[in-house]
């Protein structure tokens, strides 16, 4: 009785515990993070050196293709290939440099500027020139996509991508609310079991625990693999870091994690309590009497 006891106790507990962990991980923005200091100070550095009347640069797009005479007839044909290959793969110091990346951290919601990695960023948020976070969009916008230097079918690649990954930011949101949803109302069920003293209640606890914990099992899973159908995007050049830019996942990533671990082990602990408790003893029937030859038996 008391094992049972102590096994239910602790698993309204820990859902609890894993309740709160998932709604901070929600509402926080630190899911992934970015740090670009190393990228800004290696461009700085390069700036410095083209500004310098000794340094001779010649750009990538600017060296012949090699090929063999075979097939520069061929491609002589196709500018607009040749332009588009040498635009995608050619990726020099200047091109990198080209391109502003800067320290961020994303959530579901928003995508915010980390504070302190960039001293000019935080000028022009002192000044109101922009803001610290953007908000991260749920619907499809066509404009976002379509660039008039892209060729036509790179911007059909592009927006089918931004399809995709629309997809996995809303399955990622979704089942990560469903997930809060089915653990708070399985950790009412839990209570109502303990005040009524029932034991199929507890059962049922469990259970809704068990698939809260499948539901942020499947929101966690879709929100690693936008991250990283990000990061694989084509055209590379637009879509990939360039290697000194260090990324991963933040403290609200593990606090999700976390969650999600303390939310098995209490679906494990609830449906376990009701089997180890003994059944209630039964309720004892006294014959009624009946009466025989005007006498009661």
């Amino acid at each position: 009785m008391a094992t049972g006891r102590w096994l239910l106790y602790t698993g309204l507990c820990l859902s609890l515990v894993a309740l709160f962990m998932l709604t901070v991980a929600v509402s926080s923005n630190h899911w992934y993070e970015t740090d670009a200091r190393r990228y800004k100070e290696r461009c700085r550095t390069f700036s410095s050196r083209m500004n310098d009347r000794g340094f001779i640069y010649i750009p990538n797009h600017s060296l012949p293709l090699r090929a063999s005479r075979a097939r520069v007839d061929h491609l002589e044909d196709r500018p607009a290939l040749v332009r588009n290959r040498r635009q995608v793969f050619a990726m020099s110091a200047a091109d990198e440099c080209g391109r502003r990346y800067n320290s961020t951290n994303m959530g579901l919601w928003s995508k915010c500027y980390r504070f302190g990695f960039d001293q000019d960023i935080e000028d022009l948020i002192q000044k109101g020139s922009i803001q610290r976070c953007s908000f991260i969009r749920y619907y499809y916008a066509s404009s976002t996509s379509s660039r008039k230097d892209l060729s036509y079918n790179i911007t059909k690649i592009i927006q089918q991508d931004d399809w995709h990954a629309l997809h996995l930011r809303r399955m990622t949101a979704g089942f990560m609310g469903m997930a809060l949803s089915i653990i708070l109302f399985g950790w009412t069920i839990g209570v109502l079991g303990c005040c009524w003293d029932q034991g199929l209640m507890h059962y049922v606890a469990g259970l809704l625990f068990l698939m809260g914990g499948t539901f942020c099992i499947i929101s966690l899973c879709t929100c690693v693999a936008g991250i990283n159908f990000e990061l694989s995007r084509y055209p590379r050049y637009l879509f990939s870091l360039p290697d000194d830019i260090g990324h991963g996942y933040g403290w609200s990533m593990f606090c999700a994690w976390g969650g999600l671990g303390l939310t098995l082990i209490a679906g494990f602990f609830c449906t376990l309590a009701p089997s180890i408790q003994p059944p209630p003893p039964p309720r004892t029937h006294y014959p009624k009497a009946r009466p025989e030859n005007g006498t009661l038996c």
